[in-house]
C-alpha cells in the first residue's frame, strides 16, 4: 500500500482522480498513465487506486505493463539498444488478449502474462472488475499510434530526464555504474534513447492530462494545449 501523500500532493491526487473517474460514468473506462522510467507513474497509480477506496464511489483497478513484457529471448534477439527496448520489450498482443478486449467486454481480466524478473511466464487469477470500474494501465510508451485507440483517456507522469533518470537508476542499486546519474551516460541509453523514439511517434496522440512529478510534493496537473507539445515531448 502507498504510505500517504504529503498535504499538497493529496489534494493533486483528489483533483486527478476527479478527473478520471469523470470520464464515461456509468462505463467500464480505460485510462493509460505514461511516462519515462523514473517519472514517478507506478508509485503515483498504486495512490490513486488506495485512495479511490475512500473518495469514489465507483472501483478503481490497476495493471502495469510491465507484467506484459515478451521472454528475454524474444526482447534481446535483435540487440539491447534502444530501438529495440521501443520496438521488441512489450507483448501488447498478451496485453489485449488478457485484459483490454475482456475489459470492454465485461468479462474478467487476468493481470499479468510474464515475470519479468524470473523470465517466465505468469498465470495470476482472474480480476472480477464491476460494470463501472475505471481501469488505469500503467507504464512506458502507452501512447505509441498501436495502442491509440485502446485508450478513453490518457495521462502522462513526467519530469526533466535530470530528475528521471536518477530516480529510475536508484531503484536498482546493483546495477549502478559512476556517473549514471547523467541522462547522456551510455549506461541509460538503451531507456533515454527509446523515450526520444517514443515522443516522435506520439506526437499525434497528446495526453489528455499531464502530470509535472518534478517535485513530488507538488506535482502539478497540466491539461495540455496540442499546439504547445514542449510538455510532453521533454524527458
Amino acid at each position: 500500500m502507498a504510505p500517504p501523500a504529503p498535504p499538497v500532493r493529496q489534494l493533486v491526487l483528489v483533483d486527478l482522480l476527479s478527473l478520471m473517474l469523470a470520464t464515461g460514468p456509468g462505463r467500464r473506462v480505460v485510462v493509460a498513465v505514461d511516462g519515462p522510467d523514473g517519472a514517478g507513474k507506478t508509485h503515483l497509480v498504486h495512490e490513486l487506486v488506495a485512495l479511490a477506496e475512500h473518495v469514489a464511489g465507483r472501483q478503481v483497478l490497476a495493471v502495469s505493463v510491465d507484467d506484459f513484457h515478451h521472454p528475454r529471448a524474444l526482447r534481446w534477439a535483435m540487440g539491447r539498444d534502444a530501438r529495440t527496448h521501443y520496438e521488441d520489450a512489450f507483448d501488447y498482443a498478451a496485453l489485449r488478449e488478457r485484459v483490454l478486449r475482456p475489459f470492454r467486454d465485461g468479462g474478467p481480466v487476468v493481470p499479468a502474462s510474464w515475470d519479468l524478473a524470473q523470465d517466465r511466464p505468469l498465470d495470476p487469477d482472474p480480476v472480477h472488475p464491476g460494470e463501472d470500474a475505471l481501469l488505469l494501465v500503467e507504464g512506458v510508451y502507452l501512447r505509441r499510434p498501436q495502442l491509440v485507440g485502446e485508450w478513453d483517456a490518457t495521462c502522462l507522469v513526467t519530469a526533466p530526464a535530470r530528475v528521471t533518470v536518477p530516480r529510475g537508476n536508484a531503484r536498482f542499486p546493483d546495477r549502478r555504474v559512476p556517473g549514471d546519474d547523467d541522462p547522456a551516460h551510455p549506461a541509460n541509453a538503451r531507456y533515454t534513447g527509446g523515450q526520444a523514439l517514443y515522443r516522435q511517434q506520439s506526437r499525434t496522440a497528446p495526453p489528455t492530462w499531464i502530470v509535472d512529478n518534478t517535485d513530488l510534493a507538488r506535482p502539478e496537473i497540466i491539461v495540455p494545449d496540442p499546439d504547445e507539445p514542449q510538455w510532453f515531448e521533454q524527458g
